[in-house]
């Protein structure tokens, strides 16, 4: 039963994140497409904003296929635990709530790659896990590399509003 929890937890997961990244880069699913979200992270200071976005899109891509197939575990839910902190990071100022904007999706989905990170693949998986060490140091970098990236959100300047044309 834990095994087949597991895997579920993971192609929900994975599956998600692969939408996600649809919404970013190709505008499925309602999303913005890579230029729309690109304005997005260029106004939250995540400077260039087209290949911000495209870094995401990619580390959620590739984030949820290694957590569908459980190869390198724990190298994809921590990848989209990573991702998913820069989010709420993001969304912080809409409060809890995902209808307002807020963190409610990003923490949701951060906890659960935390905990698959944490529990692991179960016996439904395809290839080996990463060594213990080798897991730890892509943990430290995945997080310091998302605390610089919220870090650089928090502290840059948003973009002056564009001046409104003068009347003729």
């Amino acid at each position: 039963m834990r095994n087949a929890a597991l895997l579920g937890a993971r192609l929900l997961l994975g599956g998600y994140m692969g939408i996600h990244a649809s919404q970013k880069l190709f505008g499925k699913f309602h999303g913005p497409g890579l230029d729309g979200i690109g304005a997005v992270f260029e106004k939250n200071g995540l400077a260039p904003g087209r290949q911000m976005a495209m870094a995401a899109a990619a580390t959620e891509i590739a984030g949820g296929v290694l957590t569908i197939t459980g190869i390198a575990d724990p190298a994809g839910p921590l990848a989209v635990a990573g991702a998913m902190t820069v989010a709420a990071a993001h969304n912080r100022e809409g409060g809890l709530m995902a209808v307002r904007g807020g963190v409610e999706l990003p923490v949701a989905y951060a906890t659960l790659a935390l905990t698959l990170a944490a529990t692991g693949p179960g016996k439904y998986k395809i290839g080996p896990s990463l060594p213990g060490r080798l897991a730890a140091l892509g943990a430290l970098g995945g997080a310091i590399a998302a605390g610089a990236l919220i870090a650089k959100m928090v502290t840059s300047a948003k973009p002056a509003p564009a001046p409104e044309p003068a009347d003729a």
